[in-house]
């Protein structure tokens, strides 16, 4: 069996092949998708920080920082856009007061699930333009 080697791991050519093929079509995807919600007055950027605020409830800046590899300083930027645009609070944390935590707002919820409503719908039609092979 002949095997291919992409980033350090062995793979089949028809395995490396399909990644190959399916990269620039996943990329292009993923930035269509980012695009759908600046209807909505949000970033992509702004749309995946509120998404692991939501996941990671009780999360503080500095975690928030290094879930998303980047800086202290460049998140606390973003997070004081997402406090501007009534998205993000910052509150106490119950367990330690003098830590404050991100809370998302209900505006920020609303924009969620319009988020979710948008790339969905987005993709539906593209899906059923899909002609089957």
């Amino acid at each position: 069996m002949v095997v291919n080697v992409v980033n350090g791991h062995a793979k089949a050519p028809e395995t490396a092949e399909l990644a190959h093929r399916l990269r620039p079509v996943l990329l292009k995807l993923a930035r269509e998708l980012r695009r759908e919600v600046h209807a909505l007055g949000v970033t992509g950027g702004q749309v995946a920080l509120l998404i692991q605020i939501r996941k990671h409830q009780g999360i503080g800046a500095r975690e928030l920082a290094e879930l998303e590899r980047i800086s202290p300083a460049a998140m606390s930027g973003y997070i004081a856009r997402l406090q501007k645009a009534g998205l993000v609070t910052r509150v106490p944390d119950e367990k330690d007061r003098r830590r404050q935590v991100l809370a998302l707002t209900d505006e920020a919820e609303s924009v969620l699930r319009s988020v979710r409503s948008r790339r969905t719908a987005w993709l539906a039609e593209r899906l059923e333009r899909l002609e089957a092979k």
